[in-house]
């Protein structure tokens, strides 16, 4: 197996191990995959632990990480771990309403839950494949796109009784990690991933074309801007914006900083907000101008929501609440 790169940060051995959305293209090989599924344990400290992807649904919020572990808050501040028939690491989550949602991680799992997260089934398991889930997208409770390393695409039309492969040859014959998905404004998917992969769907992920991105490094995800447009990011800093992504005329955007960031969050002002190495924080304005915020803690960060004048966000070091003002 080819090795995936591995981005150069202050991420700890165990979080490279356990959490391949941080660098989201890095392969641990050296575990080796588990035998089968089994439970994620109940941790005391879990909202204090490597956590990946954040989502808020129906007026609460889920987070999801390592050993399995998915924690609920009906507030943002008190949060409890639910049991998880899997204890392999998760990546992402993504609720199509207030009730059905999936998470899907490493060993080729997926979870879905029908009950607004109190409990989770597992509906995907394939160790052997040895091909993590880097991303979820829920577009309704019986449709949903998965996708991961090496050109991993999967989607369920039926709410997950059944996963198929997409037939995606433009996105998935080089076998590059697809790492982020995202809705435009028009409703375009939107894939981004490594050696500057970028393509775009127009029928909800049935088919897709390929883009030509900006940069032809490592790209982590991308946020809607206006109809047709998104603000794209990725390794090293690199930020880019444009009104139509299908055009192209990408505008490289001077974030003064050369941490990789790794997820972000449209807020209330139309303003994005993105979130990476070192609790760098990158504030986007519409104009393209972008201010920095730090983090308390300046431990890595990996995904985040809006929340009230601030963020939600979850990394290494767990969930962290940061004001934006």
């Amino acid at each position: 197996m080819r090795t995936g790169q591995k981005i150069v940060g202050v991420l700890s051995a165990a979080a490279l191990g356990a959490a391949l959305a941080f660098s989201a293209f890095a392969q641990n090989d050296a575990a080796g995959p588990a035998v089968g599924p089994h439970p994620a344990e109940i941790m005391p400290l879990a909202s204090k632990s490597l956590l990946l992807d954040i989502t808020e649904a129906g007026g609460r919020w889920f987070a999801v990480g390592d050993r399995g572990n998915i924690i609920v808050s009906a507030n943002g501040s008190d949060w409890t771990q639910v049991e998880v028939p899997s204890r392999a690491a998760l990546t992402a989550v993504s609720f199509a309403d207030a009730q059905t949602g999936w998470a899907v991680g490493h060993d080729a799992s997926i979870l879905a839950t029908t009950d607004g997260g109190k409990t989770w089934k597992l509906q995907h398991f394939n160790a052997e494949l040895e091909k993590p889930f880097l991303d979820v997208l829920a577009l309704s409770p019986t449709h949903a796109l998965a996708i991961g390393a090496y050109g991993l695409i999967k989607q369920t039309e039926d709410g997950g009784q059944t996963w198929t492969e997409v037939d995606a040859p433009a996105v998935r014959e080089a076998e590059t990690h697809l790492n982020g998905l995202a809705v435009l404004g028009n409703g375009d998917l939107l894939i981004a991933g490594e050696v500057g992969m970028l393509a775009v769907s127009g029928d909800q992920g049935k088919t897709w074309s390929k883009l030509t991105a900006p940069y032809d490094n490592s790209l982590f995800g991308a946020l809607p801007l206006g109809d047709k447009g998104a603000v794209l990011y990725g390794l090293r800093g690199n930020v880019y914006s444009t009104d139509d992504v299908r055009k192209g005329a990408w505008q490289k955007l001077d974030p003064q900083s050369v941490a990789s960031m790794f997820g972000g969050a449209a807020l209330p002002s139309g303003d994005r907000a993105l979130v990476g190495l070192n609790g760098t924080v990158l504030v986007v304005a519409a104009s393209g101008e972008i201010r920095q915020v730090k983090s308390e803690r300046g431990t890595p960060l990996s995904s985040a929501v809006a929340k009230g004048d601030g963020l939600l966000a979850v990394g290494e070091s767990g969930i962290q609440s940061i004001s934006l003002k």
